[in-house]
């Protein structure tokens, strides 16, 4: 097979490029770049000049998804995505988003070098994958799918200022949003690849992996109310600590959990009223943030840790509620995509690791039109969101190998008699 690249330098010219787009932020020493600010546009014009040197056409959609196309032999015809997305949170590493695209761009070029492809090639740094500065995950994706719903419009940021406005700010027309979904007919497939994000390749000794699926989240809200009371005169058996209560319900989603594998539930906020040191908690809220590849798995797992915290509070004699936050369903990779991964990885010379994704991606608002499929690169210690994030130059070239292959196999298989 030809090499990624002329010289084998794949990998280190990737990683130029991530190093360049990481001197773009918003705030010194740090990496920082959300959604319809100056580092996104900065951004975008390091990545559209990268997509035509590598012989792509480039456009910027209604809702700022940098879009890099080659045509097949039947110009206009579907094309393949390869995409992933070049906002970050704040604080952020230099691989999560960007290496996928510029690891497609890089494979985009090496075909390039071997003739017209028998169908059309599109690159997709998608604009707000993060969702950041306005709470709101995938809206690049969703608007590319035609799921993003009119109401994102009147979202805000931390300032008060409107999406609508914040696109009009940014040269962008909030009014032609519609414009930037995609018909099904128009996209063969699309392929992610990104980082792990987790520790499983890493513990298995491996460069990349296949992923199976993207988990289902459920988000909520739980909320314990009993006494509050002075700390010095209640007696212990007397008391109804809203806190005290809600610790229990954190352990006892630990253990559900703890149970099943590629099963997760997360606490990562808890409050307790009044909050004065020397006063027994009268109420205390907490979040929970449950995922799983297989939603029947997440719906069962979420109907036991609400009977659990029930009995909880029954027994601390504390009122219960529940508020469902924010839901959405598993997104599993197509078969055929996924097999073209796993032969390729296997045609790499590396077992193939199958496992499901954690963490949302483009792929899911995707998904609603076109087939998906996704390689994992091994990243170290599984640290993502964070300037600690790494994946070697020996695994981004795995990577880049593993991703050129597949994207081979699927034109090739399409390729009419000459």
């Amino acid at each position: 097979m030809p090499e990624v690249f002329p010289g084998g330098d794949g990998a280190l010219r990737i990683q130029e490029r991530l190093d360049a787009l990481a001197r773009i932020s918003a705030e010194p020493g740090a990496i920082t770049r959300l959604y319809l600010t100056p580092e996104q546009a900065r951004a975008e014009v390091l990545v559209a000049g990268w997509m035509r040197e590598a012989g792509m056409d480039v456009r910027r959609d209604a809702v700022g998804n940098l879009i890099g196309r080659i045509e097949g032999r039947r110009p206009g015809g579907p094309a393949l995505v390869i995409g992933s997305h070049l906002d970050t949170v704040r604080n952020a590493g230099r691989y999560d988003g960007p290496l996928g695209v510029l690891t497609g761009i890089a494979c985009v070029e090496a075909l390039l070098r071997e003739g017209v492809p028998p169908v059309a090639l599109e690159v997709v740094g998608f604009a707000d994958e993060e969702g950041v500065r306005f709470s709101a995950t995938l809206t690049g994706s969703r608007a590319f799918s035609g799921h993003l719903e009119p109401a994102a419009l009147r979202t805000l940021d931390a300032s008060g200022t409107t999406l609508a406005a914040a696109m009009r700010a940014y040269g962008l027309d909030p009014g032609a949003v519609a414009t930037a979904a995609r018909a099904p007919e128009t996209i063969l497939g699309y392929v992610e690849l990104h980082i792990e994000q987790g520790p499983m390749l890493e513990r298995e000794g491996l460069p990349v992996g296949l992923v199976t699926a993207i988990s289902g989240a459920s988000r909520l809200e739980i909320t314990l109310t009993g006494e509050a009371g002075h700390a010095g005169t209640v007696a212990m058996t007397e008391r109804r600590d809203a806190l005290v209560g809600a610790a229990e319900c954190v352990l006892a989603i630990e253990a559900r959990c703890r149970g099943e594998g590629h099963l997760v539930g997360t606490v990562g906020r808890i409050q307790a009223w009044p909050g004065a040191v020397n006063t027994i908690p009268g109420q205390a809220r907490f979040s929970l943030d449950l995922r799983a590849p297989d939603d029947a798995q997440r719906s069962a797992a979420l109907a036991d840790i609400e009977a659990a915290c029930r009995r909880i509070a029954v027994r601390r004699r504390l009122g219960f509620g529940i508020a469902l936050l924010h839901e959405a369903d598993a997104v599993p990779c197509d078969p055929a995509l996924t097999a073209l991964i796993g032969a390729a990885i296997a045609a790499e010379g590396y077992p193939v690791l199958a496992l499901p994704s954690g963490a949302g991606h483009d792929g899911m608002a995707v998904a609603a039109i076109a087939p998906i499929a996704m390689v994992f690169v091994r990243c170290r210690g599984g640290i993502s969101h964070n300037p600690a994030e790494f994946a070697s130059l020996e695994d981004i070239e795995a990577g880049a190998r593993v991703l050129l292959r597949a994207i081979r196999g699927f034109v090739a298989a399409r390729a009419e008699p000459e």
